[in-house]
């Protein structure tokens, strides 16, 4: 019998005895640093350090339909600019009747996660069902709220030839 634990206690040493464990391996790396990219702001960082947003102005040109695809816009280069400078991980966005979509994309939200954020709660609608179905662009209150984008919307695109539309309603009440 005490031949038989003797062999026992070489095993347990030579087990015991190994210089790395996989438990220890799968403590070190728990999270990948590589998906966000360098340069990106985490948004609740950029308000504590006071840093303020600018907002792409191609966002107020491109007169996109709130129930369709963002693939259908002409202007491809504007989608994969970023929405805001200095680029965020996540931004929300308001809209004035009170619902708020979240655009996220780890190496910076552009023009297009926005976009694709609000058609994912638009793009059953019809366009009768859409008082105001046009984006007008994006505001940035940071009195109301640092951390999200204000939604404008109006009724109709302006024509191709650009240029915002004026209201003849003003004349016509003489």
């Amino acid at each position: 019998m005490s031949a038989e634990t003797s062999d026992l206690t070489k095993v347990d040493s030579a087990v015991s005895g190994l210089s790395s464990s996989p438990t220890e391996e799968k403590k070190i790396g728990h999270r990948r640093a590589s998906s966000s990219a360098a340069g990106v702001y985490n948004i609740n960082d950029l308000e504590k350090e006071g840093k303020e947003l600018q907002i792409a102005k191609e966002t107020q040109k491109l007169n996109w339909k709130l129930n369709t695809s963002p693939g259908t816009l002409d202007d491809k280069e504007a989608l994969k600019k970023f929405l805001t400078t200095p680029p965020v991980k996540k931004i929300d966005l308001h809209f004035p009747l009170g619902l708020e979509v979240t655009a996220r994309n780890l190496k910076g939200v552009t023009i297009k996660d926005a976009l694709d954020a609000i058609h994912k709660q638009f793009k059953k609608k019809a366009d009768d069902e859409l008082e105001l179905p046009v984006l007008a662009g994006f505001e940035w209150d940071k009195e109301e709220s640092w951390t999200r984008l204000i939604v404008h919307q109006k009724k109709e695109g302006a024509p191709a030839g650009g240029g915002k539309k004026k209201n003849k309603k003003d004349t016509s009440d003489d």
